[in-house]
């Protein structure tokens, strides 16, 4: 199995020396860069490198904050993710439902997304939008150029969660448990 590249990987450079390599799939973060002191303030002695993953997961605990959201994810999504969330030593995904784009200096984002019924959704979607940019501006230093939403679909008041959904099927050939 290939090992996954960290900080910490080296590379040969075309002169023969050995340098520091970047992580797979990261981005070096707006304001940093490589490079000897020259007289230069910390921050400009070395980059920061960002995953996806850590845009998605700013966005999604952002995205969590606005009042008004059943879920994140599509119904695809969210199956899959209630299944690995059971799975023993599984972890469960703060950025599921989203999905980043990260270039040198900016980051798209796309998030899909469960209402409450009652809820005014450009409303919430302007809220979702705002509270999304504010956060992964900040934290990445990341300018952030759109967020696309998706309303997958309204959960109703009355409709089970999908839990107790998932508890009542059962296998071809079985009976339901009565409760």
């Amino acid at each position: 199995m290939p090992e996954t590249p960290t900080p910490a990987t080296m590379h040969k450079t075309p002169g023969g020396a050995t340098a520091p390599g970047p992580l797979a799939g990261a981005r070096p973060v707006p304001g940093t860069s490589a490079g000897g002191d020259g007289g230069r303030s910390a921050g400009e002695r070395g980059r920061t490198v960002l995953a996806v993953g850590v845009v998605e997961k700013v966005a999604g605990m952002a995205a969590r904050e606005v009042a008004g959201i059943h879920a994140l994810g599509s119904g695809l999504a969210r199956t899959f993710g209630a299944m690995r969330d059971r799975v023993p030593g599984g972890k469960s995904s703060v950025g599921r439902g989203i999905k980043a784009e990260i270039g040198e200096k900016q980051t798209a984002i796309d998030i899909a997304l469960v209402v409450e019924y009652g809820v005014v959704i450009p409303e919430l979607a302007r809220q979702v939008r705002e509270n999304i940019i504010d956060a992964v501006e900040r934290m990445t230093g990341l300018e952030v150029v759109e967020v696309n939403i998706a309303v997958n679909d309204v959960h109703l008041p009355d409709e089970p969660e999908f839990e107790e959904e998932e508890e009542q099927v059962t296998a071809p050939g079985q009976r339901p448990k009565l409760k």
